[in-house]
């Protein structure tokens, strides 16, 4: 039975993680976010520009924190409409002028005097990779005009770049880990507390155009480009995570594709 409840919140994790990407990208914003008033709700924005589509999320928190790092929950999300922004490589600035729709819902969504205090960040994954290493400066042109779109509005703009293999494992993992509770919890006495050693889960994230693994091992990781250090809610945990590019839903796809024309399907 408690193998049973443990796989239900688990694979209710990996559906919120759909809803919730990139929850660590905000923690990071809201850890260096400056609180003009103790307690207050502030707000931040963190675009997650996939290889598929690009989805908005908007973030609150309050200005107080646990062990220098924000306790976040998600306020709102809106899909951008079209393809992934690598798919823009015949027109750029339609990638940038896409974002505007959700854009304006963001910003209907938040007090008016705290605009110019919401943080806006775009992290691109592997379709964005894909493209910098097929054409860099069409990547550019397309960050670019994306960089345009978003400094548009009265956000502090925090960048738009292509993130790396290794941060997008490394995301995931906070992600999945945070909504099972295991970084930081909730009591029913209102405080929060670091939950027991051993509720700490890996994550294996098959995206549209790689797929990343990640986890805490029982050793130090011997390989320094799969070593990555964390430090959450006054812990410090130590990752292995790899990012395995081509290897996706999207790319299987295509392959298979290819393979049935081979052969005559």
């Amino acid at each position: 039975m408690g193998n049973q409840v443990k796989a239900i919140l688990l694979g209710a994790a990996m559906v919120a993680i759909a809803c919730t990407t990139i929850i660590a990208l905000i923690l990071s914003l809201a850890n260096h976010q400056t609180v003009n008033q103790l307690y207050s709700t502030q707000y931040g924005i963190v675009l997650d520009a996939g290889s598929s589509h690009t989805a908005l999320f908007l973030y609150q928190w309050l200005g107080n924190k646990e062990n220098n790092t924000g306790i976040v929950s998600q306020k709102q999300n809106c899909v951008v409409e079209g393809d992934g922004i690598s798919s823009y490589v015949q027109n750029p600035p339609a990638a940038g002028e896409s974002h505007k729709k959700c854009l304006d819902v963001a910003k209907a969504a938040i007090p008016q005097g705290q605009w110019k205090a919401t943080p806006i960040y775009l992290g691109a994954t592997a379709g964005m990779r894909l493209l910098s290493l097929q054409n860099q400066s069409l990547a550019d042109n397309i960050l670019e005009e994306v960089s345009k779109a978003l400094k548009s509005y009265p956000f502090d703009f925090q960048g738009a770049k292509i993130i790396s293999g290794m941060e997008e494992g490394a995301f995931g993992w906070i992600t999945i880990n945070y909504l099972l509770e295991s970084l930081v919890k909730h009591t029913f006495e209102g405080f929060w507390i670091h939950p027991k050693a051993g509720k700490i889960v890996g994550a294996l994230d098959l995206g549209g155009a790689s797929t990343q693994i990640s986890f805490t091992p029982n050793d130090k990781v011997k390989d320094p480009d799969s070593a990555f250090s964390l430090q959450l809610y006054g812990y410090t945990y130590e990752l292995y995570t790899h990012s395995y590019l081509c290897y996706s839903m999207d790319q299987a796809l295509k392959k298979l594709q290819v393979d049935l024309h081979k052969v005559g399907f």
